[in-house]
């Protein structure tokens, strides 16, 4: 997905932002930059790949090569970023959060006007952020060009932009499908995807942006640009998956809703008889961990860890291209506590199933450090489609989707226009389904969070949260 933090103040603020970008490492393992201005260098960038490095080690021996009172940075999960821009805006650095769905059109759009050219990538792409810029520079200003660009994408863009002027200009994505948070300190300002990031670093929290809107800062002033809209559609897998646990996205803290999400999950299955009576309640490392606890507090059933992630050697940054590797680390990752496994009957909460590929080898290893049942539980519906707006379950495919996969298996396209049926356990379909997962990763039972328990535990209008990945509603 990717994330992005700036600062602008009164003092010099690179390593606020270096503190600042490091706590969105949990966002985007590929690429990281980051951008700072002043009088005496001008623009400084560096940019380096993460795949098998953290962003701290990294970025630790540029810090004494850049300075200055404005300052950006970024994790991203495919193109190198932040840019530097020269433009009839002026010089600017930026940097994107978001998914470009239509990128080919809009790239052979502008190409063909005969008035812009790309710099070339690997594989004949254009990188993402140089297509938003070069979108922004068709209008005379920041404001004009920054809402022309998020009119004609498909898909999902927040920008932040630094400029000579010492100004950021900042726009949330226009439904508002993911976070943008504004922080104060007594010498200037700073804007982060991720609301705890600049707590650490003495700021305050002092507003979210509200969709589409765009802001101007300088380290005395916030000037907002263009309004917000009233209508949102917030990510809901920012509660379930991606966000930090100490977030809080529209008021909503994530640890909080993944603890009432657990709670809501075994209130509905005590209430219809498919609850299962086990020694442990456990969760699947990490995001599962507090979907688990919630679980287990409401069902009086004791909470406990059967295997633990080796996180020193195989950090979340080292995610090697081939799948056959990815699923070795993920192995190599789990050390189990035999104690809590053998001749035991364990429920886990997972944050999600997806393709289900890993969380085979989980149940193969449980099973074979001697554990007597394993029952599966998922803290968010089946996945039904592959997102659109951002970079979670994107796929070559959608039949990549296990959901999708034993739906085709069961009964073929025709069980597509049942979706609703399936994602339902109260159904004859929404069993069969449960019932093929099970027999072909070897789960005991499985049971899914229902998309009403799930909207309950984020406590927002229905209307305001993105479900498209389980209900295809836009």
């Amino acid at each position: 997905m990717g994330g992005f933090f700036g600062a602008v103040s009164k003092r010099d603020c690179t390593m606020d932002v270096f503190f600042g970008v490091d706590y969105h490492s949990h966002l985007g393992t590929a690429r990281a930059g980051m951008a700072t201005f002043s009088e005496e260098d001008g623009f400084q960038r560096h940019i380096h790949n993460i795949e098998n490095t953290p962003f701290r080690t990294k970025f630790e021996g540029d810090l004494e090569k850049m300075d200055g009172k404005i300052c950006i940075g970024c994790i991203s999960d495919k193109d190198p970023q932040p840019l530097l821009i020269y433009s009839h805006n002026g010089i600017y650095a930026i940097t994107i959060v978001g998914a470009i769905n239509n990128s080919d059109e809009l790239s052979k759009e502008l190409l063909d006007s005969g008035k812009v050219h790309f710099g070339a990538m690997g594989g004949g792409r254009v990188n993402s952020t140089e297509l938003v810029a070069t979108l922004i520079d068709q209008k005379q200003s920041f404001e004009e060009g920054i809402a022309y660009a998020q009119s004609r994408v498909e898909g999902s863009l927040s920008i932040l932009i630094m400029t000579s002027n010492h100004e950021l200009i900042v726009a949330r994505d226009s439904m508002g499908r993911l976070p943008v948070v504004l922080g104060k300190d007594e010498d200037g300002y700073t804007v982060s995807f991720e609301s705890f990031a600049f707590r650490k670093l003495g700021y305050s929290t002092l507003r979210e942006l509200g969709p589409g809107e765009i802001v101007k800062l300088t380290a005395d002033s916030e000037e907002v640009l263009k309004a917000p809209s009233d209508k949102m559609k917030i990510c809901s897998f920012l509660w379930t998956y991606y966000g930090y646990p100490n977030s809080t996205y529209e008021g909503v803290n994530v640890e909080v809703f993944r603890n009432k999400n657990g709670e809501i999950m075994a209130r509905d299955e005590m209430k219809n008889g498919t609850y299962h009576d086990v020694d442990f309640v456990c969760g699947v490392p990490d995001s599962g961990i507090p979907h688990a606890m919630g679980y287990a507090n409401f069902s009086k059933k004791t909470f406990a860890r059967p295997f633990i992630k080796y996180t020193p050697t195989w950090p979340r940054s080292f995610m090697p291209k081939n799948q056959m590797i990815r699923n070795q680390v993920a192995k190599m990752k789990m050390i189990p506590v035999e104690e809590l496994i053998k001749d035991k009957k364990l429920l886990f909460v997972d944050d999600s199933i997806v393709r289900g590929t890993q969380l085979q080898g989980t149940v193969d290893f449980l099973y074979n450090n001697g554990a007597k049942e394993v029952h599966m539980r998922s803290a968010c519906p089946p996945i039904m489609y592959g997102c659109k707006y951002l970079n979670f379950s994107s796929s070559k495919s959608e039949m990549d989707l296990l959901a999708r996969k034993i739906i085709m298996e069961l009964e073929g396209e025709e069980g597509f226009k049942y979706m609703d049926e399936y994602a339902d356990s109260n159904t004859e379909r929404g069993r069969k389904m449960r019932a093929a997962i099970c027999e072909k990763l070897g789960f005991k039972s499985l049971e899914f969070q229902s998309l009403e328990g799930m909207i309950e535990a984020i406590g927002l209008p229905a209307d305001c949260v993105c479900t498209y990945c389980w209900n295809g509603k836009e």
